[in-house]
């Protein structure tokens, strides 16, 4: 494995000690319909400025979709999803960044990991597409596995679905050779939940960790369960997803997947300061 692959990787399993070795995952959507800011950064040269300016701010990868992945988003043919992709991811693994591509088809991460992507990032945790736990084994890459339901289901037990279906994706990963110590995996918050399961994926992640002892990523950035429970538009839920993901990392999150780095680097950054005052 090339040294830079090896670097890459440790960072995002370890992360940086000022930041309490916590990986902050920049969001770069590619669409015309993410939930937040879906349009904004289309075009290539608006998403790779996106990017960098994030960079900038800390982040230690960044994750590029090209689909959005929003209740009733409008689904998008493997080539135009890589059209998308294409020219940001190319240049800024140019340019040296850590790239993760947020996508659940085969096609669009063989491409993106031969363009020098190092993360997969599947929200149906390989469940999606039969291709995609082998197209990842067969590359150096991490491969964050969410956990996804199709429909919501008040009556639901979390943790036993989260056993269900987190078994089945590790199913997958061992037949196509990936190793457990190449998976993330992210509870799934806003991903066919009620709102009131969204809170409670967050406060039993530690469970979730213990269960497969393998590293979490938590991503909350700016979800709908901040309009529900505090009725703050869009645009104002810095200050609920901060929270939440403080909270996370408490529980065991070892990456969080946020649209506003500079604001988590710094929250991270004085949480570690303050934990070492003797």
């Amino acid at each position: 494995m090339k040294e830079d692959v090896v670097k890459a990787l440790d960072l995002l399993r370890y992360g940086k000690p000022e930041k309490g070795n916590i990986v902050v995952m920049g969001i770069v959507n590619v669409t015309p319909d993410s939930f937040s800011d879906g349009g904004r950064f289309l075009r290539p040269e608006t998403a790779l400025e996106h990017g960098r300016a994030l960079v900038a701010d800390g982040a230690d990868v960044l994750d590029v979709g090209g689909e959005s992945t929003r209740p009733g988003f409008e689904p998008v043919p493997a080539e135009e999803e890589w059209a998308r992709l294409s020219p940001v991811v190319g240049e800024l693994v140019a340019e040296g960044v850590t790239v993760s591509i947020d996508t659940t088809k085969a096609f669009v991460a063989r491409r993106a990991l031969e363009a020098g992507a190092m993360v997969i990032n599947d929200v149906w945790g390989f469940q999606a597409d039969a291709d995609m736990a082998s197209v990842v084994a067969d590359s150096d890459a991490l491969a964050i596995v969410m956990h996804n339901r199709h429909a919501v289901d008040e009556a639901l037990d979390l943790r036993a679905d989260w056993r269900r279906f987190f078994d089945t994706s590790l199913e997958h990963a061992e037949r196509a050779g990936l190793p457990r110590d190449r998976v993330v995996l992210d509870p799934g918050v806003g991903f066919g939940k009620t709102q009131l399961q969204n809170v409670e994926a967050v406060a039993r992640l530690g469970e979730l960790r213990a269960e497969y002892d393998l590293p979490v990523l938590l991503g909350v950035s700016r979800k709908s369960m901040f309009g529900h429970f505090l009725g703050r538009p869009t645009s104002d839920r810095l200050a609920g997803t901060l929270a939440t993901h403080l909270y996370g990392v408490e529980q065991g999150a070892t990456m969080l997947r946020v649209h506003d780095v500079r604001e988590h680097v710094d929250a991270l950054t004085m949480r570690q300061i303050l934990k070492g005052v003797p």
